[in-house]
């Protein structure tokens, strides 16, 4: 049947496609209103905490296995927090108290930094892009004077980064365990690195790379092989046809979905055409949002209370997307692979969903 995908890239689009209708008619029939979004966002908030507190200590104790959960629900931390931060203005310029609610947004801020830097080191550098990134739109819609993003916060920013990073790396020393070890991540990177952008820079074409550079040698497809995919689960649930990397296979993918930026990674395996088209999707994703809140703030600002819920969660959304993209793109390919694309592609639809609006 022609729905039935023949490769990773068939696939990819195909949920792509599904998921954004999905979500738009999702997000056009629950009413968005002010209180669901507040509630639901502190509430995910919580359990992100959570969760991520629980991975970490799964990495620090020997008998359980942890699953660096950071990187399928890394975005959607950036997502529920910055929708819960961007809420607090409606509040106060409702006349209400937010001293409580401030709290408990700290709380949720400080435990998912703390967390979530344990279990994984690249996903500090998305939370305090998406961060940034959110309080930059919250600060411009609702034309503060008094930031959220100040020359004394983003001074703690980045001393807090170097102290976690520092308290990381003499855990790793006292306690042996190199998997937390910040400098052990960046030299293995920067020891690979090098050879892996000379194997895809030699051998990617207009649309995939030269078959025999890749693990499968001869028998490589020359376009989507496998080492950008959606969850392995996913392609053996429907037992489609598809390469897959299985166990040890997988340091073989590391080639590129670990060791160089996603427009490595994606021009490798899909090739230079599919790579442009996808810049200029990520760039009317970036646009329509942009233009959508501009258009909720004007709402706002003319007394209209409607889109209230819309609009946090439409800065959430974006401020997400925008650190899940430079994150991907430009840092490490694993942020937007895998699951994560699965992640990737859903805050996508969450921003376009936005283009619609149904009337009540």
């Amino acid at each position: 049947m022609a729905l039935i995908a023949s490769s990773h890239l068939i696939l990819i689009l195909e949920f792509a496609i599904l998921i954004h209708v999905g979500v738009l008619l999702l997000l056009n029939f629950i009413p968005l209103n002010f209180s669901l979004v507040f509630v639901l966002s502190l509430i995910l908030g919580v359990g992100i905490t959570v969760l991520f507190g629980i991975d970490a200590a799964c990495l620090i104790l020997p008998m359980f296995n942890h699953h660096e959960f950071t990187h399928p629900y890394g975005p959607l931390a950036v997502l529920v927090v910055v929708t819960s931060w961007s809420i607090i203005p409606v509040i106060e310029d409702q006349g209400s108290k937010t001293s409580n609610i401030k709290l408990l947004v700290y709380l949720i801020t400080f435990g998912i930094t703390l967390f979530g830097a344990v279990v994984h080191r690249d996903f500090l550098i998305m939370w305090v892009l998406g961060l940034v990134t959110g309080f930059l739109i919250i600060s411009k819609n609702f034309k503060r004077e008094n930031s959220y993003l100040t020359l004394r916060n983003v001074f703690l920013i980045i001393i807090g980064i170097i102290a976690i990073f520092g308290l990381m790396e003499i855990l790793a020393q006292v306690l042996g365990m190199e998997i937390i070890s910040p400098l052990s991540r960046i030299n293995r990177m920067s020891n690979n690195q090098l050879s892996s952008i000379k194997l895809v820079l030699g051998n990617t074409n207009l649309f995939g790379h030269t078959a025999n550079a890749t693990y499968w040698g001869n028998a490589g497809l020359g376009n989507s092989d496998g080492y950008i995919s959606l969850p392995l689960t996913f392609i053996t649930l429907f037992g489609l046809p598809l390469p897959l990397f299985y166990g040890i296979l997988v340091t073989k993918k590391d080639v590129v979905d670990y060791f160089l930026p996603g427009i490595f990674g994606f021009g490798f395996d899909f090739g230079y055409i599919f790579l442009i088209v996808m810049i200029i999707w990520i760039l009317t994703v970036i646009l329509i949002g942009v233009n959508v809140l501009n258009k909720y703030r004007v709402q706002r600002e003319r007394g209209n209370k409607k889109y209230l819920g819309r609009e946090a969660l439409l800065t959430g959304s974006l401020a997400a997307f925008i650190a899940q993209t430079v994150l991907g793109l430009f840092i490490i390919t694993r942020t937007i692979n895998g699951s994560a694309l699965v992640t990737y592609l859903f805050i996508s639809a969450m921003v376009v969903a936005h283009v619609v609006t149904t009337k009540r």
